[in-house]
């Protein structure tokens, strides 16, 4: 009885501490084959599953759109803001149906980081990384804000980590 016991506890241990582990910036996260910028755009390893590879298709459309509160909403715009990219990213590979607020996303798909893509959101921004590469519309250090994709590692304190089913 008394090993049965310290077996229980030991594994009850082991499931909080791999509760407790959280990545403290986006390039921990992805474990495979990343991808590569070309010229600002993204090209996906050649072995991942065609619904990544629209993902990233999705984005190289509007990588480098100004930034616009409100952006990518259903009403007519020049530019994406956070939110609007990544709902524009999701729809148009067929994840989600119209848009989500940065808020939404806070509980859309699954807990946890995914294998192919990542969405990391808060209430006020969300943002997403696609074999292991960040789209965010914050400064990439130049001063332009907007769809971008961003190789530089982000700080993910505050930020709640979700993955669309499967991927």
């Amino acid at each position: 009885m008394t090993s049965l016991f310290r077996l229980l506890a030991f594994a009850g241990l082991c499931s909080l501490a791999s509760c407790s582990f959280a990545p403290k910036t986006t390039e921990s996260i992805y474990r495979g084959r990343p991808a590569v910028v070309v010229n600002g755009d993204v090209v996906p390893p050649d072995n991942v599953p065609s619904v990544v590879k629209r993902a990233i298709k999705a984005a190289n459309r509007i990588n480098h759109l100004p930034y616009q509160f409100g952006g990518g909403h259903g009403r007519a715009c020049y530019g994406l803001d956070c939110s609007g990219t990544v709902s524009h990213v999701l729809r148009n590979t067929g994840l989600i149906e119209g848009s989500m607020t940065s808020k939404g996303f806070l509980k859309y798909g699954k807990s946890g980081p995914g294998k192919y893509m990542t969405i990391f959101s808060r209430d006020g921004h969300v943002f997403m990384t696609i074999c292991g590469v960040r789209l965010d519309t914050t400064s990439d250090g130049s001063g332009h804000v907007g769809p971008r994709w961003m190789m530089k590692p982000r700080n993910l304190k505050g930020f709640k980590i979700r993955h669309p089913p499967g991927l």
